[in-house]
Parts: C-alpha cells; structure tokens; sequence
C-alpha cells in the first residue's frame, strides 16, 4: 500500500473525531432545549389540567355532600342510645294500660252494684212510705221508741244516698282514667299506691291524705 494512502487514512480518523466532537455539543444544545421545553410545557399541561378536573363549582358540592353525611351520622348516633328507653317505656305502658283496664272494668261493675242498691233501697223507702197509714204516731206511748217502720225508712233513704255518692266517685274515676290523671291523690298530688286502688278502684286520696285529716273523700 502507498505511503500517501496510509497517512491519508488516519487524516481522515482525525477529521471524523473532530466533527463528532463538535457535533456533540451541539445536539447535547439541542437535546437541552428539547427537555427544557418539554419541561416548560409540562407544568402548563398540569395547571390547564388542573383548572379542569378540580373547578371551583366541585367544592361546594362537596362540601354539602360531606356535611348531610355528618347529619345522618349524627342522626343514628341520637337514635340508636334512645331505641332501649323506647322499649322499656313501651314495656311499662303496656303493664299501666292492662291495670288502667283492669280498674275500669273494676269501676264500671261497682257502679253498677252501686246504682242497682241504690234503686232498691230507695224503691223500699217508698214501700215503706206507703204502707204507712196516715194516722200512725211516730213515737209508741208505752215505750218511747220510734216508729219502726219511719226508722227502716230513713235507714233506707240514707244507704240510698250513700250509694249515689259512690256512684259519683266512680263516675269522676272513670273521668280520670280518660284524662290521664287516674291514681294521683286529690291532696298532695302524689301516687296512690295501687294496692289500694285495687281495694277502693275509686279512691281519690292516697293514705296518708285520708287518715290525716276529717274529710268526706275516700
């Protein structure tokens, strides 16, 4: 091979290594700009995407969607403490609506008994009345006692009486259980225990009320 074809090859070596290494910086330039613009609209990408995926409108609906949620929550929490006192007051309404029941029926058979003596005895009074005749004295001359017959009669007379007030009780009883205010003493304003109700269903004092002064009321 020829001297001048030798020293020409590495000639040639040299000038390609020269042009590659003024080559690199240019496309490392160009590379650099590439990124940076890549990375300049990037951020111009994820504002613009950002403005459209998160508008100012979401927020309040989200808002209100988070506060009716903590509403509901707050709901069944206030509601599930409160579900045994329902029960248990239930229980007990339902004991008192069975002893309200059982007094009214009580109530309801005493007036009756009571209405029925009441008749009678006042029907013999005016027997009584009439058998009478219009000469009779009341007192006996011998004796001193009463008529026996006027006695009987006014006996009778006043037991009639008697009924008829019992009857009133019964009536204002009766009253009470549909107002609500059944077993309450007329006095003091506290319970009559139910043992005595269910001796006298038509008491209107409790106990201690009734023994502790004069009064007509039972």
């Amino acid at each position: 091979m020829p001297r001048s074809s030798r020293s020409a090859a590495p000639e040639k070596a040299t000038k390609k290594k020269k042009a590659a290494a003024k080559a690199a910086p240019a496309r490392a330039g160009k590379a650099g700009s590439g990124t940076t613009r890549a990375a300049t609209r990037a951020p111009t990408k994820a504002k613009a995407g950002t403005k459209a995926k998160a508008p100012s409108k979401a927020t309040p609906a989200k808002a209100a969607k988070t506060a009716r949620a903590a509403k509901k929550a707050a709901a069944k929490a206030t509601k599930a403490p409160a579900k045994a006192p329902t029960k248990a007051a239930k229980a007990r309404s339902a004991v008192a609506n069975k002893f309200l029941e059982a007094q009214r029926k009580a109530l309801l058979e005493e007036r009756d008994t009571y209405t029925r003596h009441a008749t009678d005895l006042r029907a013999e009074a005016e027997q009584l009345a009439a058998d009478r005749e219009p000469g009779d004295v009341q007192f006996d001359e011998e004796s001193g006692q009463g008529d026996t017959m006027n006695v009987e009669r006014e006996r009778d007379l006043a037991l009639s009486a008697q009924a008829l007030a019992a009857v009133e009780d019964i009536d204002r009883a009766l009253a009470k259980i549909d107002a609500g205010t059944y077993g309450i003493c007329e006095r003091c304003g506290q319970p009559i225990p139910k043992e005595r109700l269910k001796a006298l269903p038509y008491a209107a004092l409790c106990v201690a009320c009734k023994s502790g002064g004069l009064t007509t009321r039972r």
